[in-house]
């Protein structure tokens, strides 16, 4: 099959197909799901041959048995074999992750052809040295699409295991998988340096940051926002917090304003979404009787437009030990949905710099909740500040981080890569 990504390069060169890895695809809407999603579709769009090797399973739901094999936006998907452990047991999610490693290894030894361009995501982690191997034998081509770097990530968050020598081992085997890579996507410039000092040479390592829909999540002013009605939170100046709850963030900063802010009745603090510290954080809301923090679950992708616009501010944090590994993809659908940030956590680090930077919100270093509630205060009480950053992020939004700018890069990328002849 001729598969043609750019208009404007003349070169074209026949490959069979493009194969992406990860463990979870549509219809499970976790982020890398939704991302990995976007991308197939739009490039299936154009008559490219576009495969996916994924599981059975939704991120949610091990027990989930999702079809083996089917057409979905004339995306040929494949859900290989796995074990059905769950997120919840470590030791079982371990082993979700081998058979995921070893089904993955024999799909793309039986199907891989010469020139096949396959890109490896990063669920489960180091995907790539899988990837690595069989793209290797095949003399296929491997691209990487790094969501976080592993096992940086698990050490950052206390896994003593990975600071030893089976951390010595993967990083090494890793770090070939990468040099072995036609291309690194990472999802900003603190990534990038990561990979740099690990001794990835520039050209290797391509910054293409993650992204929201801007025609699908969109600014809507708070009179006409249906949930403001549904949720009865009329008149309210929300402070809004919308997805993951996980170990890379962190919540006694938000908890101690919240507590410094309760006897404001016309400040409420909404959570959006779930994850491993949820449980945590809703039972100290609960002990200290802060009546002013209300959880909701996950929203459906056709709902973002709302839940997102339904704050006045949007929360997010990110302990400084994982700037560099991972990216809060939370950020764009804040921005597109034209609300500032609150973020707390480095100045320096990926998001913390761009909100300095582009004036779009307000940094709070971790433990100041003192300046974190006075932030919002003062964007409570002047409305027309909080409003000028939202417009700006908006207009920020377009010009970086809509689904159709970060289209257009990987497919500029993917064109490159499959007209490269190099070894």
């Amino acid at each position: 099959m001729r598969v043609v990504l750019s208009d404007n390069i003349q070169q074209r060169m026949v490959v069979s197909k493009f194969v992406f890895v990860n463990r979870f695809y549509a219809p499970d809407y976790s982020a890398t799901s939704q991302l990995l999603t976007d991308l197939c579709c739009e490039l299936a769009n154009e008559q490219n041959s576009i495969a996916v090797v994924t599981s059975r399973q939704r991120y949610d739901d091990a027990s989930a048995k999702l079809a083996k094999q089917e057409i979905v936006d004339s995306v040929e998907v494949n859900r290989i074999w796995t074990s059905r452990f769950g997120r919840q047991w470590l030791p079982g999610r371990s082993v979700d992750y081998l058979t995921f490693y070893t089904s993955v290894g024999w799909w793309l030894l039986w199907h891989l052809k010469k020139n096949d361009v396959v890109v490896a995501k990063t669920d489960p982690p180091m995907m790539s040295i899988v990837v690595a191997m069989a793209t290797k034998i095949k003399q296929a081509k491997l691209l990487t699409w790094n969501q976080d770097v592993y096992p940086e990530v698990a050490s950052a968050l206390g896994v003593t295991l990975v600071d030893g020598w089976i951390g010595r081992i993967f990083k090494q085997l890793r770090n070939r998988s990468w040099l072995r890579a036609k291309v690194n996507v990472v999802l900003g410039q603190c990534m990038a340096k990561r990979l740099f000092k690990k001794g990835i040479p520039e050209n290797k390592v391509k910054v293409i940051e993650n992204w929201a829909d801007g025609n699908s999540i969109i600014p809507i002013a708070q009179s006409n926002n249906i949930l403001r009605v549904e949720w009865q939170l009329e008149h309210k100046f929300i402070v809004g917090y919308s997805g993951n709850m996980g170990r890379a963030h962190e919540f006694e900063t938000i908890l101690d304003a919240a507590e410094k802010l309760k006897a404001q009745p016309d400040i409420i603090f909404l959570f959006i979404g779930h994850g491993s510290k949820h449980h945590e954080f809703a039972t100290q809301a609960k002990t200290r009787a802060l009546n002013n923090i209300i959880f909701k679950p996950y929203q459906a992708r056709e709902q973002l437009r709302f839940s997102l616009s339904l704050p006045n501010v949007h929360l997010i944090s990110l302990i400084p030990e994982m700037e560099g590994l991972i990216v809060p993809s939370k950020f764009y659908g804040v921005c597109a949905a034209g609300r500032p940030t609150l973020f707390i956590g480095d100045k320096k680090g990926e998001v913390g710099r761009i909100v300095t930077r582009d004036k779009i919100g307000k940094v709070v270093t971790i433990g100041d909740s003192e300046t974190l509630s006075t932030a919002i205060l003062e964007l409570k009480n002047d409305q027309t500040q909080c409003e000028t950053m939202g417009i700006k992020a908006r207009t920020i939004f377009e010009e970086r981080y809509d689904k159709k700018v970060a289209m257009k890069k990987w497919k500029a990328l993917l064109t490159s890569v499959s007209c490269d002849r190099s070894s």
